[in-house]
């Protein structure tokens, strides 16, 4: 299966994102990319909170959602929006992933689970809780022949998600992220990798890159990496650009039966 990674650096209107993603996507499955996945936040990113949560539409009504739909079923491939900034029925909002089908259809959605609440090292305080609702599942869907693990950014540091996605059968496990620089730098490979390595996996992890008309920093350099650990492709930069991999689903089952850590684990008492 041959799947296309989107870096984006996304700016700060959904009209905007999708000028700025649509001909990534495009590119992607004029190369033959059959699952094409974009960043987390891929339409739009905004810092200030008086100015972001106003933009914020329902899922359906989402300007970078519905073209994203319309180039699905044009270009006959799936789409895994990393994740939109969204409104929620209830009115609050969600950071949701969004895999659609190659007929323009919205196959599953995941909420993301672990808020990104933080005091860096720079002195940048994040808090995601307070502006967004986490969602309280696990999701898994089929993509063509790929069984695909939806998660998002900060979920990547939570491997109890990853071993129950494996448990359920996903093969490929999506990490779309916007991740800061300071973080990025000291720990994005190395936890793709781990990821992949203790549930034999393949992850692809489609990254926004640079620094945003909104004044943030993101690390880019997207990745994919497979169930053995090794990085299949790479973007070594943090411009908008493709990634394009061939993978080779039946390695998953290999590596899984040559390291049977899933089936292994045991239960324990907490200290």
């Amino acid at each position: 299966m041959k799947v296309g990674l989107i870096q984006t650096r996304t700016p700060a209107t959904q009209e905007a994102a999708l000028a700025h993603t649509l001909p990534l996507v495009q590119e992607a499955a004029a190369q033959g990319a059959q699952l094409i996945a974009t960043p987390e936040g891929t339409n739009l990113l905004q810092k200030d909170r008086a100015k972001l949560v106003p933009a914020l539409k329902p899922l359906a009504e989402d300007p970078l959602v519905e073209g994203l739909r319309a180039a699905a079923k044009d270009l006959s491939v799936w789409i895994l929006i990393g994740s939109a900034l969204v409104l929620r029925e209830d009115g609050k909002c969600a950071n949701r992933s969004v895999l659609v089908s190659p007929e323009g259809l919205v196959m599953a959605t995941y909420d993301k689970l672990h808020m990104f609440d933080v005091n860096l090292p720079t002195g940048e305080v994040a808090r995601e809780s307070e502006l967004y609702e986490p969602g309280d599942r696990a999701v898994f869907a089929k993509a063509g022949e790929a069984t695909l693990g939806m998660t998002v950014c900060y979920d990547m540091r939570f491997p109890q998600l990853y071993r129950s996605l494996a448990l359920a059968g996903a093969d490929v496990m999506a990490i779309p992220a916007a991740f800061t620089r300071p973080t990025g730098e000291a720990h994005w490979e190395i936890l793709i990798r781990a990821r992949a390595i203790e549930t034999g996996s393949f992850v692809i992890a489609p990254a926004q890159g640079g620094f945003h008309e909104d004044g943030r920093g993101t690390w880019g350099r997207s990745m994919v990496v497979g169930p053995w650990g090794q990085v299949i492709a790479k973007l070594d930069h943090d411009e908008p650009g493709v990634l394009l991999a061939d993978l080779d689903l039946e390695a998953s089952a290999k590596a899984r039966s040559a390291i049977p850590n899933l089936r292994n684990a045991r239960d324990f008492a907490a200290p």
